[in-house]
């Protein structure tokens, strides 16, 4: 399969139209959002949604979210639209949160993994609105890159993963958040299942209190269904082997310099993920500042980047782990999982 690659600036309406007419014609559209660039397909039709489980490798037990283009577009999708809902769309949307509630019988059983839910978002970013009005149907769509990878934050991510898998990428340059939207279950007690750019504390100033779920900072247990995308053990997960310190920022910097130590006499190569803070504790190592402690958006947006970069090159990532508070909670969620919860704390 040929790929075709769009630029979103320079050929905006030409991209944006050929690839509503691929995604109503059962095609595969990677585009950027806000947050990730997304993998889509025409969200009501099951073969076509199948179709990115194929291209992504990825198991038909992992939920997807439909992506619309205005917020009365949720109402065919949902059974009912409940006024937390209603609430959080007048507040966040469009913007970087999925809200999940009960589906109802339009939306495919592929979509949702033969859940009874269906998680819903209006993106932030002009070319997926755009693509969405041209497609005329709700974009089923996942990250798009290959199952279990870090999440694509620019074209050129997609294009190392997915040319040849799919018909079209648009390239809208890099993605400003940098992780997937958080996604919030209406169901019962609202519950984040997947923490994100719309934190809990900015949730609650609408909702009052919300409940964070077991899994957003631990693995599944045996025999726990995924109720949301990015809940399964290892994901985000680069080619190599990645350790998370955690404590004090002095004490995390001992724990992976004494891990440096003990990989480079067992002949490992290593980077350490360091922030601004804590740089000076690795002097004569190899080292990569990706953020500040003080602000973890810095951290979210530049974490997926930096696990591709250095995926393949070395052998083991020491990474800092920091209060998962705001958006922290986000940062530590994708560190985890991309570490397959291997945790250092002394």
């Amino acid at each position: 399969m040929k790929t075709e690659i769009y630029n979103a600036k320079t050929q905006k309406e030409n991209g944006t139209n050929l690839g509503g007419r691929l995604i109503r014609a059962g095609g595969l559209v990677a585009f950027p959002t806000e947050t990730v660039y997304g993998l889509g397909a025409n969200g009501l039709d099951g073969e076509a949604v199948n179709k990115i489980f194929d291209a992504k490798g990825r198991p038909s037990d992992n939920p997807l979210i439909l992506h619309i283009a205005k917020k009365s577009d949720v109402k065919p999708l949902w059974r009912h639209v409940p006024d937390d809902a209603r609430r959080l769309m007048d507040a966040f949307w469009p913007g970087p949160l999925t809200l999940i509630y009960l589906k109802s019988d339009i939306v495919p059983n592929e979509v949702t993994a033969g859940l009874d839910t269906v998680a819903v978002r209006m993106p932030e970013n002009k070319t997926a609105l755009a693509l969405i009005r041209a497609a005329g149907v709700p974009i089923a769509a996942p990250s798009a890159n290959l199952s279990g990878k870090p999440s694509p934050t620019t074209a050129e991510h997609v294009i190392e993963d997915m040319d040849g898998r799919i018909d079209m990428i648009i390239d809208g340059g890099p993605c400003r958040v940098g992780v997937e939207s958080t996604v919030l279950s209406l169901v019962g007690t609202p519950t984040i299942l997947r923490p994100g750019g719309i934190t809990k504390e900015m949730i609650e100033t609408v909702l009052g209190s919300v409940q964070v779920a077991r899994a957003v900072l631990n693995p599944l247990q045996e025999g726990e269904v995924a109720e949301s995308p990015g809940m399964k053990h290892r994901h985000y997960a680069p080619d190599c082997q990645v350790i998370v310190a955690q404590g004090s920022p002095r004490h995390a910097a001992s724990i992976i310099n004494r891990e440096y130590e003990l990989a480079e006499i067992e002949g490992k190569s290593c980077i350490i993920f360091a922030t601004e803070q804590t740089k000076g504790y690795y002097r004569g190592r190899k080292y990569v500042i990706i953020g500040d402690r003080d602000m973890p958006s810095t951290l979210c947006a530049a974490l997926f980047n930096a696990l591709r970069e250095e995926s393949g090159k070395v052998d083991l990532i020491l990474a800092e782990g920091i209060p998962a508070e705001d958006q922290g909670l986000a940062y530590m969620n994708r560190l985890l999982r991309a570490s397959g919860f291997t945790v250092l704390n002394k």
